[in-house]
């Protein structure tokens, strides 16, 4: 078994798991058209005192600024907190009142608030309901996690990472999908690595605790991560081939998937955020099959790819489609640095089975957490010019299930090879 020795000791163990599909399937939690964003023609300014007005809907002037300037606005003057809303009557509480909620005004479909002046870094605040429910801002663009669940920044600190959100991204054909960035602390530039999955990156409420990147960033304090979440169609969004499992047909639509994170997000990330040019991929389970999609068909692209236990085995499940594996192997990525890993075994017998002889192990029987397709992948692209401990890295977590709290137990690996491939 090939391993990394300089990243030996920072294994974790775990027990084992089966693979359900669904387990990061969630909401995209905004579904508003983003379009918007460039159909005003004006100025944030202008079309938040228009809003205020009563001349633009919220519809409208609130998507626009999540995808310009962001909430909450500061228009050179006065600082506008803004909550689209109908529900209930709502108060301001932040450092700038020192949390003492502070009644807003009510607007037609939405409620206002104008602070003066421009709010110092490490403003927090959130929007406060009937006196009693106290939420985060979901349009805000800066927010993070304390020990009261999410809180917004008027403005983030500037010696501490934070997150930021982009609502409702379109594009390729494809269902809408907010995207979260956790942006290090300094001035960069950052590399950057574009990962699946995003609702459960960062937020300690995820399934089986999210992959808590937020306490294992530091520890590479120049990554930056762009974290797609996933939507209902999941399943198909993140393969690149037809396949038939669990009782159903998925089609594969990785193309156009692929084609939003790289040509319709990525340009996005390069234009607002101070980037290195050292560029990665991350996922588990399909979000894994996923990243390794993109990095071929983007080629020279991508610095660094992560299938953490992913799923390797999928287009000969049912079907006889190209595995990855194949697609590697007939045409390897030049100039890639290539991370693989899984949980799981073999099983009792200790061997990885090819029952029906089609030269892939996704049919043993015994196997767990993808563990015989990720070895015999690693193996492959060994023997196709890829060098141990240089461009190619494999993991092997002995029984680790496949969930979150294993991925975030383990993290630290790809994020450490990512860093040294700079």
């Amino acid at each position: 078994m090939r391993s990394f020795p300089l990243l030996l000791a920072l294994a974790a163990c775990g027990t084992t798991s089966s693979d359900d599909p669904a387990e990061t399937t969630g909401p995209t939690g905004v579904t508003t058209d983003t379009s918007v964003t460039t159909d005003t023609g004006l100025p944030d300014a202008s079309i938040v005192q228009e809003l205020i007005a009563g001349d633009r809907a919220p519809d409208e002037v609130v998507p626009a600024v999540a995808w310009s300037d962001g909430w909450p606005y500061f228009d050179g003057t006065t600082t506008w907190f803004v909550h689209w809303t109908s529900d209930g009557s709502w108060a301001l509480a932040g450092d700038v009142n020192e949390w003492s909620p502070e009644p807003m005004i009510q607007g037609d479909g939405f409620w206002y608030l104008g602070v003066d002046g421009e709010l110092p870094a490490g403003s927090g605040y959130k929007f406060v309901r009937n006196d009693s429910d106290w939420i985060a801002d979901p349009w805000a663009r800066a927010y993070d996690y304390d020990v009261y669940g999410e809180i917004s920044w008027a403005v983030p600190p500037t010696d501490a990472p934070h997150l930021e959100r982009w609502p409702a991204l379109e594009g390729q054909g494809l269902a809408s999908r907010d995207v979260v960035v956790y942006v290090p602390a300094g001035d960069g530039p950052f590399d950057v690595l574009y990962a699946h999955d995003g609702q459960n990156l960062f937020d300690p409420a995820a399934i089986w605790g999210g992959w808590r990147l937020g306490e294992t960033l530091p520890a590479t304090p120049d990554t930056m991560v762009v974290g797609l979440f996933n939507t209902s169609d999941r399943m198909s969004e993140y393969t690149h081939v037809d396949d038939f499992v669990l009782g159903y047909e998925f089609l594969g639509h990785g193309d156009a998937y692929a084609a939003l994170v790289h040509e319709d997000l990525r340009p996005h990330i390069e234009s607002v955020y101070p980037t290195s040019g050292h560029d990665g991929l991350m996922g588990s389970s399909l979000g894994g099959l996923i990243s390794l999609h993109i990095a071929q068909t983007y080629p020279g692209e991508y610095d660094f790819v992560a299938s953490l236990s992913g799923t390797l085995g999928w287009g000969r499940f049912t079907y006889d489609n190209p595995v990855m594996q194949e697609l590697w192997t007939a045409a390897p990525v030049d100039d890639i640095v290539v991370y693989v890993d899984s949980g799981g075994s073999t099983g009792p017998d200790g061997l990885c089975q090819d029952l029906d002889g089609d030269g892939f192990t996704e049919d043993d029987p015994d196997g767990s957490d993808n563990y015989c397709e990720t070895r015999q992948f690693a193996d492959a692209l060994a023997d196709h010019g890829y060098v141990w401990d240089e461009t190619l890295f494999h993991w092997h977590e002995p029984d680790a299930p496949h969930q979150e709290n294993a991925w975030a137990d383990r993290v630290d690996l790809p994020l450490q090879v990512f860093a040294g491939a700079r």
